[in-house]
């Protein structure tokens, strides 16, 4: 049984947000400068930057912990988690970790919850049988407890009996499934705000996706939510040399032609010339994404997210 208020419903989100990733390879202490740099981007005019999304991947570094860096840093940009993995983080704890950031940092914060890398959750002795109703009961309980609801649980994977956050944040900041089958693509529009949609997929995989979340969202309880963003994360790289771009890209496409199970050339980049790049952005936007969220290749970031937004505004 299920007992948490769902009315966390927040102004729709904007269209064709842009977003950028703070990549895990880089190192902690980077992240408050690359937060406060990234912000400036587009301050003179022409497209700028909306989001920096954190991560959190096992030995890598906390998403909560990273989060409240970037937001400490920064004074517009919102800040995404994407994600931490249920299997991992009490459902009570989260809350009140997330509720924290939404108190000090009013609008600026977006949770994204999923299952977790199965290899990585058996190293840890957290591996879940039951991985559906885990990330769903978890994603039900936060929400509940971030409107303030007195929240109580009984589920497969969460138990909650009554608790009451003493800090409840304002507006409750949105909670997202970071998911890619389709089955939990469903369980994603049935309960959250939104779906955090992997590298590596492109506009084809985004109306697959939207078409299994209209599913779970048709089959939804009336007071769940009230409204869904798409927000995907796709890799950026660009150099006018297709030789260079094929070089800096070819780890990312054999990693995610083994990770997604699709031949290398499915595997979806934005990546090449700079108009090439921006055009690639613009048809996961076309295709229903409300926000691309770009995780650039290389070892100069900011310059690749500097191209990337000249090229855009140039579209625009």
């Amino acid at each position: 049984m299920i007992n948490a208020s769902s009315d966390t419903s927040a102004p729709a989100v904007r269209a064709r947000r842009i977003g950028v990733m703070f990549d895990r390879d880089q190192r902690p202490e980077e992240l408050s400068s690359f937060a406060a740099e990234l912000e400036k981007l587009g301050a003179e005019g022409g497209p700028r930057v909306d989001d920096l999304w954190v991560v959190e991947d096992l030995a890598w570094a906390g998403s909560v912990a990273s989060a409240t860096l970037a937001l400490a840093a920064t004074e517009r940009l919102r800040v995404g988690i994407g994600i931490a993995p249920a299997p991992l983080r009490n459902a009570a704890l989260l809350a009140m970790e997330l509720s924290t950031l939404a108190r000090v940092f009013p609008g600026r914060l977006v949770a994204g919850v999923g299952h977790g890398a199965a290899e990585w959750m058996a190293q840890v002795g957290a591996a879940s049988p039951t991985k559906l109703a885990l990330l769903e009961e978890t994603i039900t309980a936060v929400r509940g407890l971030l409107t303030g609801a007195t929240t109580s649980v009984t589920g497969r994977a969460v138990h909650i009996d009554g608790v009451t956050l003493v800090h409840p944040p304002a507006v409750a900041p949105p909670v997202v499934a970071g998911v890619v089958r389709p089955r939990s693509l469903e369980l994603s529009g049935r309960a959250a705000d939104g779906t955090v949609m992997a590298e590596g997929q492109g506009p084809r995989a985004v109306e697959a996706a939207l078409d299994a979340i209209a599913k779970g969202r048709a089959a939804a309880s009336p007071d769940g939510p009230a409204a869904h963003e798409l927000i995907i994360f796709t890799h950026l790289y660009v150099d006018d040399d297709p030789a260079r771009v094929a070089t800096a890209t070819a780890p990312v496409v054999a990693e995610y032609t083994q990770w997604l199970d699709v031949a290398p050339e499915d595997v979806f980049l934005a990546a090449g010339e700079a108009a090439t790049a921006a055009g690639r952005i613009r048809g996961l936007w076309e295709a229903g994404a409300a926000t691309v969220v770009l995780r650039p290749v290389g070892d100069d970031p900011l310059g690749q997210v500097r191209a990337a937004l000249a090229a855009l505004g140039a579209l625009a």
